[in-house]
This record gives structure tokens, sequence and C-alpha cells, in this order.
């Protein structure tokens, strides 16, 4: 099984992508602000004081904000028992100049959600190379895959079978390492965003951007390959059945709207997956928040009940959108791929 070894090389590729740090000390972290005691009067400001220099905790925002600090578990109940780590810093930064835009800062120091895409590179390859090895061992001694590298297998023959080949077309057993890699990968980093102390590294939109734009390289080069020279004809529209007088006037005209459909697959790609992965967790922050917008121990029990309604769903929606992706790719891969016939 390729699909194991591809996905290390493209999580390196996609932990190069600059993610857009949030640099700001977690609140763990912060300094207690500073009362005016010195100025108030009474028991009264002294109670504003004392709330004034209580911490706060916040357990669902890290999972979608990117920054220097890493959430661990802590024994400190006080921090809502977690502490930050700092991430190194000082690593080599580069600039890359942009036309009409101006020089773009890259910054290769280790943020919170590169490190979420290291841990899911990780673990999609001892998935994927565990579950080929015990494959390949059992089947050695005739027997059949069992326990994890079962269900492995089931899900790799049932994206395989019904959801890239016959979308991809026909001699599309080249795209299928690519894809299967990419829908694991998506999915382990979708479901990191639901452990405690974790991150959705799906939740950026650089993050996303980077994997759609991997998928539009995938879909152009296939077309380059299974068209050729003919590829043209998916950025020049050029009707050979009309006469030439009527075949300038709407070159001009649905050029730009055939370059237009390329631009917007990668586009819709990277913006559903990244609005999905955080619209979930911003519900959950609302709920939450209701809680403390009423400050009524009696209107908990809703909100809690909700969210959690809503943290099921976002389990159902980490699979769901690491299908749509891979599924959308295959389409894209043989829409190209056919657009010759």
């Amino acid at each position: 099984m390729k699909s194991g070894f591809i996905a290390f090389a493209f999580a390196a590729a996609v932990a190069a992508a600059p993610l857009a740090a949030q640099e700001h000390a977690p609140a763990t972290q912060a300094p207690a602000a500073q009362a005016p005691a010195a100025q108030a009067q009474g028991a009264g400001a002294q109670k504003s004081a004392s709330n004034a220099g209580a911490a706060t905790v916040d357990h669902i925002t890290p999972h979608i904000t990117d920054s220097k600090y890493l959430e661990v578990p802590s024994l400190d109940p006080s921090h809502g028992f977690q502490r930050a780590v700092t991430l190194p810093s000082g690593w080599p930064t580069f600039t890359i100049p942009l036309p009409l835009i101006g020089p773009f800062l890259v910054d290769t120091s280790p943020t919170k959600l590169v490190v979420m895409l290291w841990i899911a590179a990780a673990i999609t390859v001892i998935l994927l190379v565990g579950a080929a090895r015990s494959h390949t061992r059992r089947h050695r001694h005739g027997l059949p895959p069992r326990g994890l590298a079962g269900a492995m297998e089931a899900m790799i023959l049932y994206m395989r079978n019904e959801v890239i080949l016959p979308n991809v077309g026909h001699h599309g057993e080249g795209f299928v390492p690519y894809l299967l890699t990419i829908f694991f990968f998506i999915l382990i980093a979708n479901l990191l965003g639901l452990v405690p102390y974790m991150g959705t590294a799906t939740g950026d939109i650089s993050v996303t951007a980077t994997l759609a734009i991997m998928t539009f390289i995938v879909i152009e080069v296939a077309g380059m390959r299974a068209l050729g020279k003919g590829y043209i004809n998916t950025i020049i529209f050029w009707p050979r059945d009309l006469p030439l007088y009527m075949r300038v006037p709407l070159s001009l005209i649905l050029s730009p709207v055939e370059m237009m459909s390329k631009l917007t697959k990668p586009f819709a790609l990277a913006i559903r997956l990244f609005a999905n992965m955080t619209a979930g967790h911003i519900v959950v922050l609302a709920l939450i928040g209701m809680i403390f917008t009423f400050q009524s121990y009696l209107l908990a029990p809703a909100p809690v009940a909700m969210a959690v309604a809503i943290m099921l769903l976002e389990l159902m929606v980490a699979f769901l959108q690491a299908f749509i992706f891979t599924l959308l790719s295959s389409v894209f891969i043989g829409l190209v791929r056919e657009s010759a016939h």
C-alpha cells in the first residue's frame, strides 16, 4: 500500500504552508489584571479587584485558533487543569517577493497547528503502514484481516471501489494512493480537533488552502497527461464547428469563464472544509457562552445538552468533510481527464 508512504511527504508539504499564527499568550499565562485597589473604596471595590485578578480559561477557541503555545494537561484546577508550553522559535525565516503585493515574510518556526499536522501525519502513516503490513502478514497465511486492519481495509476498499475509481474514470488506479492518503489525513486532522488539548488544523484557512492547491496541481497534471496538446482547450474556448466570425467573440467571452471555473474548484474545496470545521466550534462556544451571559446555573443544562449534541454532530461532520473533499477531488480529476470525450 503506497498511500502510507505518500502521507509523510504530503503532510510535510502541508506543514510547510505559512500558518497565520496568532502570537498571543493563552489565558493561563496572562498576567493578572491590575485592579485599582489603591483608588477603590469599600468591600465592593475589593471584590471587583479580586474578580479582575481571576484567571480566565478558554477551552473552545484554542481548538480553532493558532498560536505559539501548546495546551497540555495540568493538575492545577485554578487554571482549568491545563498549562501552556511555549513552542521553539528562532527557526529560519525567508521572504517571498510577491508582485503588486510586496514582500511576504515566512517564519518556519512551528506553531500549534503545525504540530497538529505533524501528529496527524504520524498517525496516518502508522495506521496505513500498519494495516498494510498486517494484511500482508495474514494474507501470507491464508487468513483474512481482522481488528483494526480489517476495519481499515473495509474503508479503503469502499473509498477505492465506490468513490475514487467510478469518478476518476478508466485507468484511475494511479490516483488512488493520493486520494486515499488525503482522505485519512483530513479525517484524522478533523478528529484531533475534538480531543482535549488538541486543535483543529483544518479549521485554519491556510491549511485547507494548501490542501486545495495540492489537489489543484494533481487535477491539472492529470488533465495534461490525459489530453496532451488538447489540454489547451480546457483553458481557451474555441468552438471549431462555428464560423470564424463567431469563434473569436465567443472565445474572448468564454475563455475567462473557463479559467474562472478552474480556479473555483480549489476555492470551493478550501472554503467548504474550513467553514464546516470552524462552524461547529463556534456554535459550541456560543451555546456555552449563554451560561455566562445570563449568569444562571438554572439555564446551564439546556446549553450543555445542546453543546453535547453539536459535538456528536461534529464527529459525523469530521468523517463527512473528509469524504466530501475526497469525492470532489475525484470528480474534478475525472472531469478534466474525460473533457476530450
